[in-house]
């Protein structure tokens, strides 16, 4: 579901018809030659990956460390649990 999942850095005021928002810090980079996958550490814990353009890596100045929110609609969402 990492297709699923939007970067954002500042939400300042920005309105959303997505609700759920993780924040948390950029724990990795991985470039590849047209989009990267971007790994948040998320603030409660346990981390979250989101593929996005090598675009929005540089757009959004994504590296390890800087605080990135995850955002995604509840649609998106699928759980699971251990019998």
């Amino acid at each position: 579901m990492a297709s699923s999942i939007v970067v954002a850095t500042d939400l300042d005021g920005a309105k959303l018809s997505a609700r759920n928002q993780l924040p948390g810090k950029v724990g990795a980079v991985t470039p590849g030659a047209v989009n990267a996958e971007v790994v948040i550490d998320l603030d409660g814990g346990g981390s979250i990956a989101a593929i996005v353009t090598e675009g929005s890596v540089k757009s959004l100045g994504l590296a390890v460390g800087k605080k990135a929110i995850a955002l995604f609609k509840a649609t998106s969402v699928i759980v699971a649990v251990t019998a």
